[in-house]
């Protein structure tokens, strides 16, 4: 298996998840194949980096130079886990993959795409379009938007300030754990803002905002409460996992959560 490099740190909840998917997924394909022995485990590097530098080294607008720190800091994350001999890449943070073509200019190995994994999952349930949901950036990225036209997808951010800091604020509670009621809120917060017909689907960008689904978080795909959601960070780690040769479970649809349909 290749070895495995993480970007993590913002949020450092999400690299945790990454790691502790990755070895359950390869624990559990030694029990399904009766497999004698340990679990084969793929290596893997983190590079944690801090949450408040990277946050104080936003850009704003299209600005290219405005963005030259941002870009700087994860690119040298890259280039630290490739020279420690990671053959593939992830970073956990949706926000950072606004300036994805910058960051992974000059990185040999390969990176993947959180928006990529997301819109294939989107493509494999059959949405056409989705609301997305997650940090100030990620709703209103116009590079965020366009990956997902690329296959296909139409998506958009909630178009209301209120809806876009009532997200916010719910990521802000779930970060502290305050998980109780979120699952609601988040369903109100897509009925009011599906811009759409039809049933809404939206597109989790935030790894807190997938932790509100304890059930179903490492879903890629699920429904509750008559809203299909779409979990970046679960698609993402599925692309990864299918990347670097750990078998991963096939579903045929999006999974149920537990509650109300």
């Amino acid at each position: 298996m290749k070895k495995i490099g993480i970007v993590g740190g913002i949020t450092w909840r999400a690299a945790a998840e990454y790691y502790l998917e990755i070895c359950h997924r390869a624990e559990e394909k030694r029990l399904v194949g009766k497999l004698p022995g340990p679990p084969s485990t793929p290596e893997m590097a983190i590079e944690s980096l801090d949450a408040a530098k990277a946050v104080s080294l936003l850009g704003k607008g299209d600005v290219e130079r405005c963005w030259r720190g941002f870009d700087e800091y994860y690119q040298a994350a890259l280039q630290r886990l490739e020279a420690g001999g990671a053959e593939a890449a992830v970073l956990t943070c949706n926000t950072a993959h606004h300036r994805f073509e910058e960051i992974v200019r000059g990185v040999r190995m390969p990176v993947i795409s959180i928006l990529d994994a997301a819109a294939q999952e989107g493509v494999r349930i059959g949405a056409r379009q989705m609301l997305i949901l997650g940090s100030a950036l990620t709703m209103r990225s116009a590079r965020v938007q366009g990956a997902f036209a690329k296959h296909g997808i139409e998506l958009a951010g909630p178009r209301s300030e209120s809806a876009r800091a009532a997200t916010i604020a719910l990521i802000e509670k779930l970060e502290r754990g305050r998980v109780k009621g979120a699952m609601t809120r988040l369903g109100r917060i897509a009925r009011l803002s599906w811009p759409f017909a039809g049933e809404p689907v939206v597109c989790l960008a935030h790894p807190e905002l997938a932790m509100a689904f304890p059930v179903s978080r490492m879903k890629p795909s699920f429904k509750y409460g008559g809203v299909t959601y779409v979990s970046t960070m679960a698609a993402h780690i599925n692309a990864l996992l299918e990347f670097v040769g750990i078998e991963q479970e096939q579903k045929t649809g999006p999974a149920l959560a537990s509650g109300p349909a």
